[in-house]
């Protein structure tokens, strides 16, 4: 009997003259040029499903793969027959495949970085879940939280093993709550959701990794198409449960293609490996201006004008100028991939960071697309879950700020918009961890705030901060909005204004000709001032930055703390 580690997962022994068929584009495939292209269709792309020991190979470090309880087999706890006793399902299982069950668990590493590695076997009995793969699975978590490891789960499942009946259904919870103690503990663990994903591993393990990746066009779901038709005759759309619709309806972080698997999971895994050695602190003092005596006074109408450019660097420029490395995550695993906020884990000066930004564009499509950067109430759930992460690693969190505001449409109303952007307040004021805001060119009240409640709140020379645009304000204010530039001037919405009044802490100056003519000094400015601000908290204590952040705020209309101000 072959082992599983060896035996492939279609007839791919034998004779290397061997043709099959692409299970997407029907394509007559030779077996030995797919087996060199990592058994990808090269006529449509699609990723044919790999056996154990292929999977391996195509991830790890060669002779990194360490096996544990191999030996472990099923157990009949029901005495279940259907067409035929379930022992000799198992038995026939064994013999065709090589495998006693339906997962292999064990050590290894990528890149370098170690790790341990669960991964399923389709070929057995479709993947099902029964006692004995839930207790694999568990097991290879438990083992990370002992060893402190990174944990990569690969699933490919057809669901719940129904011959195993209640017991089967318990392994939902137990495997949930030993990612449950990685997540406590702070370890990473990343789901890889290859062809197929269903039932009860999608209602469970396969999709509570703090990072969830899947192949291209796996299909994924929790109940799957032929159940969904037979109970409640649903015409299902192009493309459902497919891979490409999860990121879109923002379940998943990413699709990536096989040949880049390996390495994104290195870059993954190094992003979240702790501090390297980091960048000191810029020499020469504080990067930023903290006295407004030295700012000269720009006209509101000005600055408004010059912020609402749209040649300014987004978000996503900055995060390709500032960090050596940047991941971006999607979705917000309830609801969707709002555009309109963009966010992943990064590397600044040799330290990891998750960023968090407001994204616009600089054409016509792209900021339609990105809804002119005004979020919908899922923009800002993942942003909250942006922020979750940010502490579960210790990491510091830097916001980019540039929006007109929230969304005010009614959709956005009837899904909690303001509840929405009150939860990201209030996660941002108390996470353990550094944050650093930088307001880059619009700051529009609480679709802003939500992004902005910080231990240290830096802006641009040319960008402003306020409760409410000019427009809004003068409309309610002075019947008309064609008061904006009066209603800007009243609002004391300009870096100087807002250093005086202590809303902000610094002022990172801009090039003469503004953010938008010179994208490369800015961003070394930005970099400058986050670098600086950032070792200004590292030495604080995770209380000691809750209460840093608690102080700033709480000044904030207290009488006995305005600042005066003086009018020009």
């Amino acid at each position: 009997m072959t082992s599983v580690l060896s035996r492939p997962v279609t007839d791919r022994s034998g004779d290397e003259n061997q043709w099959t068929k692409c299970p997407s584009c029907t394509s007559l495939l030779y077996l030995r040029r797919l087996r060199r292209q990592d058994w990808v269709c090269p006529e449509c792309t699609h990723p044919l499903r790999l056996s154990v020991a292929d999977r391996l190979d195509l991830l790890l470090d060669p002779g990194s793969f360490r096996r544990h309880d191999a030996d472990l087999e099923p157990v009949d706890v029901l005495g279940f027959t259907d067409s035929k006793p379930y022992p000799r399902r198992i038995a026939e299982a064994r013999e065709r495949t090589g495998a006693n069950e339906s997962v292999v668990w064990g050590t290894g590493a990528i890149e370098d970085m170690p790790l341990v590695v669960a991964v399923m076997a389709f070929e057995f009995m479709g993947g099902s879940v029964g006692g004995v793969s839930g207790e694999l699975i568990a097991r290879a978590a438990r083992h990370a939280l002992a060893a402190r490891l990174p944990l990569l789960l690969i699933t490919a499942s057809g669901g719940a093993r129904m011959q195993e009946g209640a017991i089967s259904l318990m392994q939902l919870a137990k495997t949930a709550q030993e990612l449950g103690r990685l997540r406590e503990a702070g370890l990473l663990c990343v789901n890889l959701l290859t062809d197929p994903t269903y039932g009860g591993a999608t209602a469970s393990f396969a999709v509570l990794g703090d990072i969830v990746l899947a192949e291209p066009s796996a299909r994924i779901g929790f109940a799957g198409p032929g159940v969904i038709k037979q109970t409640i005759r649903q015409d299902l759309p192009k493309n459902f449960q497919r891979a490409e619709s999860l990121l879109a309806c923002g379940m998943i972080d990413d699709v990536v293609p096989r040949d880049r698997l390996r390495p994104t999971l290195g870059r993954l895994l190094r992003l979240h490996s702790g501090p390297r050695d980091a960048d000191p602190a810029p020499a020469g003092g504080v990067p930023y201006l903290t006295d407004p005596i030295t700012l000269d006074h720009l006209p509101a109408t000005e600055v408004v004008r010059t912020a609402r450019n749209i040649d300014r660097p987004t978000t996503l420029d900055y995060c390709a100028q500032i960090f050596e490395e940047f991941f971006e995550l999607h979705g917000d695993r309830c609801s969707g991939d709002d555009k309109a906020i963009v966010g992943g884990v990064a590397s600044l000066g040799g330290r990891p960071v998750v960023v968090i930004g407001h994204q616009k564009g600089h054409e016509t499509p792209e900021l339609i697309r990105r809804n002119f950067g005004m979020p919908q109430p899922s923009g800002y759930h993942k942003a909250r879950r942006l922020m979750d992460h940010a502490e579960r690693f210790g990491m510091p969190v830097v916001t980019f700020v540039d929006t007109p505001g929230a969304y005010p449409g009614v959709e956005a109303e009837e899904r909690g918009q303001g509840t929405a952007i009150a939860e990201c307040i209030l996660r941002l004021s108390r996470l353990r961890v550094p944050v650093v805001s930088v307001v880059t060119g619009e700051g529009g009240s609480g679709g802003a705030l939500a992004l902005a409640t910080a231990n240290r709140l830096l802006i641009l020379g040319n960008a402003y901060f306020s409760v409410i645009s000019p427009e809004g304000c003068a409309t309610i204010l002075f019947g008309s909005a064609g008061q904006a530039d009066r209603a800007a001037a009243e609002l004391r919405l300009t870096a100087r204004d807002l250093l005086e009044l202590g809303v902000v802490d610094g002022v990172v100056p801009e090039p003469a000709e503004g953010a938008h003519g010179d994208w490369a000094a800015t961003g070394a400015a930005v970099r400058e001032a986050l670098l600086a601000g950032l070792a200004e908290l590292s030495p604080l204590s995770a209380d000691n930055l809750v209460k840093d952040r608690y102080g700033r705020h709480t000044r904030f209309g207290d009488p006995n703390c305005q600042p005066s101000v003086t009018r020009w």
